[in-house]
């Protein structure tokens, strides 16, 4: 008896340590063919992206599609002990200038129930809005093995120019979310642009994302999401609604991470990969899950 409670508690010490899932957003700056064909680039962003279980790519621009499919297929065979898939989002921008999300996520621990680009919630285009110069495009996720099995993902990568007025609007975006689904667990992460000079305090004051007490900001004003000595700005954030999504987020997993430090870049070497860091967040594991398929 004394052995297998034994046993159980060194099982729940190593699934605390290794088995919580990590949700990522991370801008890539301008990722198309020629990072794509980049060696010492790509083998970073490998790095990058094989320490989390979900990844919300943003600045994806390749119009033949070609930069992804080969990152992902380098992926695969880099981390071979899991396997990875994605979903990209239409192209988006008002004019020639076009973006798309792309959600790279690991298939042995999560699958899409269902997605879509916002405005057209219904898919017959009668809520279309002119706030967001690239729509969000938002993905409800299962995850069999953390606390939190069903959560919805709103990813945004705002104008700066535009940025308070675009995330006051992603207040509506969730109501709309919460009509269609009807899930309260939802985290809205990527570039918002939410600092320096694209913010003011007058603004935040009127912002309902900002003041609504329901949505916890879990990337801090103080924090730096830049990969730039000379600027400190958390433009990059992850915001969550929802108690038991909030309740089962690791304390004080959601950081920045700072890739040039980890792996001893220069600020040139870097900045070739972006000039953003990733922010990053844990959710807790499931035990019983856990320990069911795993021990």
């Amino acid at each position: 008896m004394r052995t297998a409670v034994l046993l159980l508690v060194v099982g729940l010490c190593v699934l605390d340590a290794t088995s919580s899932l990590k949700i990522c957003a991370f801008n890539v700056q301008s990722f198309g063919e020629s990072k794509a064909n980049n060696r010492k680039v790509m083998g970073i962003l490998l790095k990058i992206l094989s320490r989390c279980d979900l990844c919300l790519i943003q600045e994806v621009r390749d119009s033949k599609g070609a930069a992804i499919k080969a990152l992902v297929k380098d992926l695969n065979r880099y981390d071979k002990s899991n396997t990875y898939s994605y979903l990209e989002s239409e192209r988006l921008g008002r004019k020639s200038y076009k973006e798309q999300y792309v959600y790279l996520y690991r298939t042995n621990v999560l699958t899409v129930q269902e997605h879509y680009q916002y405005p057209k919630l219904e898919g017959d285009g009668t809520n279309e809005t002119d706030v967001f110069s690239r729509e969000p495009f938002i993905v409800r996720f299962r995850s069999p093995t953390t606390l939190v099995k069903d959560f919805v993902l709103i990813g945004q990568h705002t104008c700066p120019k535009n940025a308070m007025k675009e995330i006051n609007e992603l207040h509506t975006v969730f109501k709309g979310i919460y009509q269609k689904w009807k899930t309260e667990n939802v985290m809205i992460l990527g570039d918002l642009n939410a600092a320096c000079s694209y913010v003011t305090i007058k603004g935040w004051k009127a912002n309902r994302l900002r003041s609504d007490p329901k949505f916890h900001w879990l990337i801090g004003d103080d924090q730096d999401t830049t990969v730039r000595e000379k600027t400190h700005c958390a433009y990059d954030r992850i915001i969550v609604h929802g108690r038991e999504i909030i309740s089962g987020i690791v304390p004080g997993s959601a950081q920045p991470f700072n890739f040039k430090e980890n792996f001893h870049l220069t600020e040139e070497e870097a900045l070739e990969v972006s000039d953003h860091f990733p922010v990053e967040v844990d959710l807790k594991p499931n035990h019983r899950y856990l320990l069911r398929n795993e021990l």
